[in-house]
């Protein structure tokens, strides 16, 4: 008989025996880990599914890498700054609407004297160094200073603006740059991707996508003296902010379709839309800037609203959409090619036009003089005439660059080298249209050159603007006639 000692020493030996038996079965399976010398080690994780990934891949010409790297060099980040010698940076009304979306515009006192700053967008569109952007960036700025994608800064000039459109042409001193070639907007269909290329918030080279969500969109935004100014967006949901003003709307392709203007927003920031100005309308007003310093605006010289359902009831008109002619100018190119009141719009040349903005963007793209063949309803038959546009003046002549500014009903204008030369000063700007006012009130004559205002020395039309904005009380005018006579006077304001 086993003794009870036996059977527990047993019991302990065969437990060590089987553990044994365990571990060395473990060793056999079993190789120790090294140390973990880079997160490779443990990170390189992979599953079991055989699924291959390259075939969901997004091919190439539906990604955006390639018109964001198309893109990106060719967009550069402009800084204006308003300095002047006590006088106010003005604002662009724009400013006041929209408390400055784009422009990231801010003040700062500097004593009794006032300096203002304005940040947005530019795209070189040559590379030769012309750059175009929003006029609302750079507009009244005494100082423009272009930072390139790589870094390099250069001092720009500005070649033309047009503020009935928004947009500014602006030249760097530089040679073999990468540009943005211009697409054609017309193509582009509702649906359709598009990138969004600025410097939001002073974030460089930002790109952002969206879709085209409409096209011809007026949203209210501009607002010209002339009332000639010409709302026609590509509306996309690309996010836009702050300092994209200015800025690129490419295609997939890279190219240029639109400049980034404004957004639908009631916070100052993006909230879901933003708006472009079509790039077929940009390369018109740039070519007519680079070539004329002015922009060359066809007219048709009608008052017009768009066709809806409540109109056509009222005007018995058996269409729904179109442009409805509310009246017609005397000697205007309209009048010329016997278009009427109550008339329909339906076509310019070979492009369907549905409303006020689309017939706008249409004409606006042509210049005085240029042909083009307006198709119309009249009593339910369609009809078409050839007509002749004219320019502002109501002629086909081509329009002179002229800086120009009216102020209190008076008209102002730069003054020669030449003149400049013969009275012994250092510009000024010249009272050519006294009108009715506080001028005339005044008994200043045609023909004055402001050279001063409060002491404020006056070189140009922008320094005469900026010296009066806002001013109050008695102001103390300086000056000089063409023929030598110097001469002062007091206006209240």
């Amino acid at each position: 008989m086993i003794s009870r000692k036996h059977f527990l020493f047993g019991l302990i030996f065969a437990s060590l025996f089987g553990g044994l038996i365990a571990l060395g079965g473990f060793h056999l399976v079993y190789t120790p880990e090294e140390g973990i010398k880079s997160f490779d080690q443990v990170q390189p994780v992979k599953f079991t599914s055989n699924f291959d990934t390259a075939s969901i891949a997004v091919p190439d010409g539906l990604n955006f890498v390639h018109a964001a790297e198309v893109t990106m060099p060719s967009v550069v980040h402009i800084r204006s700054t308003f300095n002047g010698s006590g006088h106010t940076a003005s604002r662009n009304p724009l400013d006041e609407m929209f408390r400055d979306y784009f422009g990231d515009r801010f003040r700062e006192r500097e004593g009794q004297q006032r300096r203002g700053r304005s940040t947005g967008s530019g795209v070189i569109i040559s590379g030769n160094g012309y750059i175009v952007t929003n006029n609302h960036v750079i507009d009244n700025a005494d100082d423009i200073e272009v930072l390139l994608n790589d870094n390099r800064t250069y001092a720009a000039k500005i070649v033309g603006t047009d503020p009935t459109t928004d947009l500014a042409l602006l030249k760097i001193e530089e040679s073999n740059l990468p540009y943005l070639t211009f697409g054609d907007s017309d193509d582009l269909r509702i649906g359709e991707w598009v990138l969004a290329v600025g410097n939001p918030f002073e974030f460089r080279s930002t790109v952002t996508a969206g879709i085209v969500s409409q096209k011809a969109r007026n949203i209210n935004i501009l607002r010209d003296r002339s009332g000639l100014q010409i709302e026609a967006f590509i509306q996309t949901d690309a996010a836009v902010n702050p300092g994209n003003s200015g800025g690129a709307l490419v295609d997939l392709k890279g190219r240029l379709v639109g400049i980034n203007t404004a957004i639908a927003t009631h916070t100052g920031s993006f909230e879901g839309y933003s708006f472009a100005v079509p790039a077929s309308l940009v390369n018109k007003i740039m070519d007519d800037l680079l070539e004329f310093g002015v922009v060359q605006r066809a007219l048709l010289g009608v008052n017009i609203t768009d066709v809806n359902a409540q109109l056509a009831e009222d005007q018995g008109l058996e269409i729904l959409t179109g442009i409805f002619i509310m009246r017609v100018n005397e000697g205007s190119a309209a009048f010329d090619a016997g278009i009427q009141e109550g008339d329909v719009i339906t076509k310019v040349g070979d492009v369907d036009v549905k409303n006020v903005a689309e017939l706008q963007e249409q004409i606006a793209r042509r210049r005085p003089g240029d042909k083009v063949e307006i198709t119309y309803v009249r009593d339910g038959d369609l009809k078409s005439v050839l007509t002749t546009l004219k320019n502002t003046q109501g002629n086909t002549e081509i329009v002179e660059a002229r800086n120009s500014v009216v102020i209190e009903g008076a008209t102002f204008e730069e003054i020669s080298a030449e003149e400049q030369e013969a009275l012994g000063i250092d510009g000024g700007a010249k009272l050519s249209d006294v009108g009715n006012g506080k001028w005339s009130d005044a008994g200043i004559d045609e023909g004055f050159i402001v050279t001063s205002i409060d002491k404020q020395v006056i070189r140009n039309v922008q320094d005469l603007r900026n010296a009066l904005l806002n001013k109050s009380g008695g102001t103390l005018i300086e000056g000089i006639y063409p023929n030598g006579d110097e001469a002062f006077y007091g206006i209240g304001w």
